[in-house]
């Protein structure tokens, strides 16, 4: 699979490798085509995969952003550029209400002051000049009490605008870590979620991380062709959530790797979940009702490994990738829990996920 050509023993500095794909190439630097390098690297997408190289080392930013538009309902460097400027339009209007404001109040302030100089000298104290004193304190709270309603309208309607425009980039992280094709989360989302886990001491004990893997799905692509590889993901990604709550964390990490993050769990409870993974899989049948032809069986194997067996999420990933892989040199189709006593026979053959 694309995600384990080469071992991972160590971390992959995934960013350092995109960016010398990207200056290889000559592409700008800039956060839309680091997006996309990034998906393609990370083989979510195998279409937008290919698109991307079949440029070249002749790529120019407008066949990057077509692609960019093509895969992504909206494009990162465009959502954040449009926030930003609605974001700091909104702010110099609430920052521009509220200086009026303070310059109405201490306009109102020296009037104040000066009326009262006025009323309390010995020499000023006609019923005309109070009589004045008073119309003139009238109209002046009248018009700051004026102002300030309009402040306080103008405040309220620039933070609904700034509302809008935060739900709006809500919904932006939502897509943009969201796979396309499965509409599981995606790389981006996991490696988050998986990071989470360590923020909380408590929890992390009863936190299990499963590794999922489609057996022989090379040869299903070669066999069948990309379009059917991806029918069969996208089957595979919908019987993954239907097995699992809804609090279940599920998400595509790889070309045919699926990972799942389950909290306030045991490792039996955790096993058992895997084997009804595997099994309903196993009955699912993978025919083209026009063709018939038979795809299937179509199988799965699943490493698994507690939050307790790591001391932070690269561990983790690793000790159930270590786990995803002994289930697979058992002959595939089988759950493994991850056990200390792996790693002492770690002659790992990553050609085992090719096949």
């Amino acid at each position: 699979m694309s995600t384990a050509i080469a071992p991972r023993a160590q971390t992959p500095d995934v960013a350092g490798q995109i960016t010398y794909a990207m200056r290889s190439m000559g592409v700008a630097a800039i956060p839309r085509n680091y997006e996309l390098f990034y998906e393609a690297y990370i083989g979510s997408n195998p279409t937008l995969t290919r698109e991307l190289a079949a440029l070249g080392s002749s790529a120019t930013q407008e066949e990057l952003d077509a692609i960019g538009a093509k895969y992504f309902s909206v494009h990162a460097g465009r959502i954040f550029d449009d926030a930003h400027v609605r974001l700091t339009t909104e702010l110099d209007a609430i920052l521009r209400a509220l200086r009026q404001e303070q310059a109405t109040l201490e306009s109102y302030n020296r009037l104040l002051g000066e009326t009262t100089e006025r009323i309390t000298s010995r020499s000023n104290n006609s019923a005309d000049l109070l009589r004045n004193a008073i119309d003139m304190l009238t109209v002046a709270t009248g018009d700051t009490m004026a102002q300030g309603e309009k402040t306080v309208e103008n405040v309220a309607q620039r933070s609904q605008e700034m509302d809008e425009v935060r739900k709006e980039l809500d919904e932006y992280k939502r897509i943009a870590n969201t796979d396309a094709l499965t509409r599981l989360s995606n790389r981006r989302a996991f490696e988050d979620r998986l990071a989470s886990v360590f923020g909380n001491r408590l929890t992390r004990p009863t936190t299990a991380l499963v590794l999922a893997d489609i057996d022989h799905f090379k040869k299903i692509n070669d066999t069948h062709g990309h379009p059917v590889g991806d029918k069969i993901l996208a089957t595979v990604a919908s019987i993954l959530r239907a097995n699992v709550q809804r609090d279940v964390f599920v998400a595509r990490v790889g070309g045919e790797e699926f990972a799942l993050i389950l909290e306030g769990t045991t490792v039996e409870e955790v096993t058992a979940i895997s084997e009804r993974i595997r099994r309903a899989l196993g009955a699912t049948p993978f025919k083209n009702s026009r063709t018939k032809i038979d795809y299937g069986p179509i199988t799965i194997s699943l490493g698994i490994c507690m939050g307790s067996e790591a001391s932070e999420p690269g561990e983790l990933y690793k000790k159930a990738d270590l786990a995803l892989y002994c289930a697979k040199n058992a002959g595939r189709n089988c759950s493994n829990v991850y056990q200390e006593s792996m790693q002492k026979d770690f002659t790992k053959s990553w050609l085992i996920y090719k096949n």
